[in-house]
C-alpha cells in the first residue's frame, strides 16, 4: 500500500476534499500533528508523497514554533527524494522558503472568495487543465511571496503573486484553499483568530459575506477540486527522475 505524510498544523486545517480521493487511491494516509506534538521529528522512509497544510504561523516565525525548522527540512528531503508535495498555504510559504522564496507578511490579507488568475504556464499546467483564465478560490492567509527561481509560475491574484507554482514536475505550492468544503469554511468563521480578522478587516470583508459567496461559488470550488486533485494523484504514477538536486536548491533560508 503506498503510504503519504501529511504535516498538519492546526486541528481545523485538514485534507479536506482530498482525503477521500486519496483514500479511494489506495493511499494509507499518516498525519504528523505539530500542534499537539511540537517536537516530533518524523522520518519520510517509506513515504510516497508528502502533503504540507496550512496554519496561522508564518514560516519566519520558527524561533516561536521549532517545528517550522523541521518541516523545512523534510520538505528538502522530499524533494531530493522525487516524491510528489503539495503544500497548500503555509505548506506551499514552507515550499517556496525553502526554494529560495522571501515570505513576508502581505500588505493585505485574502480571507474568502478571490480571483485566481492562471498565467500561461497554468493554463499548460496538467492540474489546472479544468480552470477558467480566473476562477474565484477560497482564501485565508496573511502571508505573500514572490515564486521561487527556477519553478514554474502557474497563478497569481491581486494581493498574492505566488497562488501556485511547480517546481520540476512532482512538487505543487498552492497559497489557495481547493481542499475546502462548506462545512470547513463554516467551522473556520467561528475560530477567535479568524473572527479577529473579520472584525479588524476594515470592512474589506465579513462572515456574512463569506457564507454568502460560498453559496454562490462552492459548487465550482468543489468540482476544480475533484479535477486538480485527481491529476495530483496521477502524479504519483511518473518515474523517478535520474538527477538529484543541484546543490543551490533545497536549502531553507535562514533568518
Amino acid at each position: 500500500m503506498r503510504k503519504i505524510m501529511v504535516f498538519q498544523h492546526v486541528a481545523h486545517e485538514l485534507l479536506g476534499t482530498l482525503n477521500p480521493m486519496l483514500k479511494a487511491a489506495g493511499f494509507r494516509i499518516r498525519y504528523v500533528n505539530f500542534g499537539r506534538h511540537p517536537d516530533f521529528v518524523p522520518s519520510l522512509e517509506g513515504y510516497n508523497g508528502l502533503v504540507i497544510l496550512g496554519g496561522p504561523m508564518g514560516v519566519y516565525e520558527s524561533a516561536h514554533y521549532p517545528h517550522i525548522q523541521v518541516e523545512l527540512k523534510l520538505i528538502e528531503q522530499a524533494l531530493k527524494m522525487d516524491i510528489p508535495i503539495l503544500g497548500i498555504c503555509l505548506g506551499s510559504q514552507m515550499l517556496a522558503h525553502v526554494l529560495g522564496s522571501n515570505v513576508r507578511k502581505a500588505d493585505s490579507m485574502e480571507l474568502g472568495w478571490h480571483k485566481v488568475h492562471l498565467h500561461e504556464p497554468g493554463s499548460a499546467d496538467p492540474l489546472f487543465g479544468a480552470w477558467a483564465k480566473s476562477e474565484s478560490i477560497f482564501q485565508l492567509h496573511q502571508d505573500a511571496f514572490e515564486p521561487p527561481r527556477d519553478t514554474h509560475h502557474l497563478a497569481w491574484s491581486d494581493l498574492c503573486p505566488g497562488q501556485a507554482f511547480r517546481y520540476g514536475t512532482k512538487a505543487y505550492g498552492f497559497q489557495f484553499h481547493l481542499e475546502v468544503d462548506k462545512a470547513m469554511i463554516h467551522r473556520w468563521l467561528t475560530i477567535p483568530a479568524n473572527k479577529k480578522f473579520l472584525t479588524e478587516g476594515g470592512g474589506l470583508f465579513s462572515g456574512e459575506q463569506v457564507v454568502r459567496e460560498t453559496e454562490q461559488h462552492m459548487a465550482r470550488s468543489l468540482a476544480l477540486s475533484q479535477q486538480t486533485f485527481a491529476k495530483f494523484i496521477e502524479i504519483f504514477q511518473l518515474p523517478e527522475r535520474p538527477e538529484l538536486l543541484g546543490s543551490d536548491h533545497g536549502k531553507p533560508r535562514r533568518k
